[in-house]
């Protein structure tokens, strides 16, 4: 019984590390610079971003107000370029558009663009996930 007790305490004695290393993994607290990176795209794409969401929600979904987009409601999901070292890329985001003032969000989409030397942005696909309902005055 011993034994087993003391086989027991030994694992969970191994296994401890590892699962808080790959929970705290998850969460970012230092910089880097693949995180500059991500941000600097982010904040450059940030004006097309607006501009489409804006065309989509007005007048539909949204007509008091344009929807404004904040970078850290932005989530980059993914990213490809053509073949290796090429200059073409789709990156991917699903973004939180918020009214502006209140920062109260009121929907979320998945859009990706593709990005091309000259330079241009374009959007190749947006898919509206969720319109979140506005509180009343």
């Amino acid at each position: 019984m011993k034994k087993m007790l003391s086989v027991f305490i030994l694992f969970l004695a191994l296994i401890t590390p590892f699962q808080s290393t790959t929970v705290s993994s998850n969460i970012i607290t230092q910089d880097s610079e693949e995180l500059k990176l991500q941000d600097m795209l982010v904040l450059m794409l940030t004006p097309y971003i607006e501009k489409d969401l804006t065309e989509y929600y007005y007048p539909e979904i949204s007509k008091d107000f344009s929807p404004h987009v904040t970078p850290w409601k932005i989530e980059l999901i993914e990213t490809r370029r053509n073949h290796f070292r090429g200059f073409q890329m789709q990156i991917t985001f699903v973004i939180e558009p918020t009214d502006g003032g209140q920062y109260i969000p009121v929907g979320k989409d998945r859009m990706t663009y593709e990005i091309s030397s000259g330079p241009e942005v374009k959007l190749i696909n947006h898919t509206h996930l969720k319109t979140y309902k506005y509180p009343p005055e």
